[in-house]
């Protein structure tokens, strides 16, 4: 099987070179609206807040249906601040996929948890499936995450996806893409995240590789 990549995978290599350079600055103060671009398990329910969001951030409701699964392995760090980015990324990822697999493109959790060009890239991946009557099924697997932070309120994450037990789905007819996995069912991310004002991590840059050797076994 292979699932739809994001938009952003062409701009892989540059955004990764973004990451880089914003790993290394000293500046701890989040850029003003810079122009750039998905637990132990999951149980398809929305998360509990991170600890990141003050107490007062109502987050919206995040549900995905029976049939979609997502799991998190090692998805925990004992620093709290790490812990927070992952628990914000954790939630954007199921945020995505419930509009995609609930038909709800314009879903309220989605600009919660993305910003900037990421999340314009974001609601066309998700367009791209809903537009054309499209969804999917089945448990994809996030592996291997890894947090590095940039002052209080910057971060990047990157983290792996294993794709071999999910499927495209067909709304109306409800077939199946059920093509052989492949090393493309493995797919590298990188994401940068900057903190608002309410406290969530959200992420502003995104972007994916199939088939990274980082993630394949």
């Amino acid at each position: 099987m292979k699932r739809r990549t994001l938009p952003a995978v062409a701009a892989f290599a540059s955004a990764a070179a973004l990451l880089l350079s914003a790993c290394g600055s000293d500046d701890e103060s989040p850029k003003e609206k810079d122009p750039i671009a998905g637990a132990e398990t999951g149980d398809g329910k929305s998360a509990s807040p991170s600890a990141s969001a003050s107490k007062g951030t109502e987050r919206p409701s995040v549900s995905l249906p029976g049939d979609v699964k997502n799991v998190f392995q090692n998805w925990k760090d004992t620093d709290a601040v790490s812990d927070a980015v992952l628990n914000d990324t954790r939630e954007r990822i199921n945020a995505t996929d419930a509009a995609i697999t609930n038909n709800d493109p314009e879903s309220p959790a989605v600009p919660f948890y993305y910003e900037g060009k990421a999340l314009l890239d974001a609601a066309k991946w998700i367009t791209g499936y809903t537009g054309d009557n499209y969804t999917f099924t089945g448990t994809t697997r996030y592996f291997l995450p890894s947090v590095t932070k940039n002052g209080g309120t910057k971060a990047s994450v990157s983290y792996c996806s294993d794709e071999t037990k999910v499927f495209d789905k067909d709304r109306k007819t409800e077939k199946l893409d059920k093509s052989t996995p492949s090393d493309d069912s493995y797919v590298y991310y990188k994401a940068q995240l900057v903190k608002n004002e309410a406290g969530i991590w959200q992420t502003t840059q995104l972007a994916s590789e199939r088939g990274n050797k980082t993630c394949t076994p």
